[in-house]
């Protein structure tokens, strides 16, 4: 079925694309932040220090956005990284322009989609589910 097909590789440029972007280009800076030994200065909605926060935040960012790329475990891996990106924009960017707000909600809305349609024929956990069959 050719338009299945289409819809399975649709997916997986989704997941490679904001998986391996939100690892590069957040992620990144974040876990290299966590590893200084300057203070961290981050969002503490939850009072629970800069530091704990940044480190839920890297791990979200890193471990899960890796998780989604790879297709595995995917639709619980798209839960850290949707909260991640809903308190980017409600506590983030609170009180700043849309602008302020666009990565976040350009991060939020496929994780969303992920999240809702799975991950697709070309994915690990395709893969482990047609091996268990």
């Amino acid at each position: 079925m050719k338009s299945g097909r289409n819809y399975d590789l649709a997916l997986l440029l989704l997941r490679l694309a904001f998986g391996g972007l939100m690892m590069g280009l957040w992620g990144k800076s974040k876990f290299l932040q966590l590893l200084t030994e300057y203070p961290v200065e981050f969002l503490d909605p939850f009072g629970i220090g800069d530091q704990a926060t940044l480190a839920l935040s890297v791990f979200a960012e890193v471990f899960c956005a890796a998780l989604i790329a790879l297709g595995l475990y995917t639709r619980l891996a798209c839960i850290p990284l949707i909260f991640n990106m809903v308190m980017a924009i409600t506590y983030g960017h609170n009180g700043q322009p849309f602008v302020e707000r666009e990565h976040a909600i350009t991060y939020l809305v496929p994780y969303v989609v992920i999240f809702l349609m799975g991950p697709g024929w070309y994915s690990l956990d395709a893969q482990i589910r047609k091996s268990l069959d």
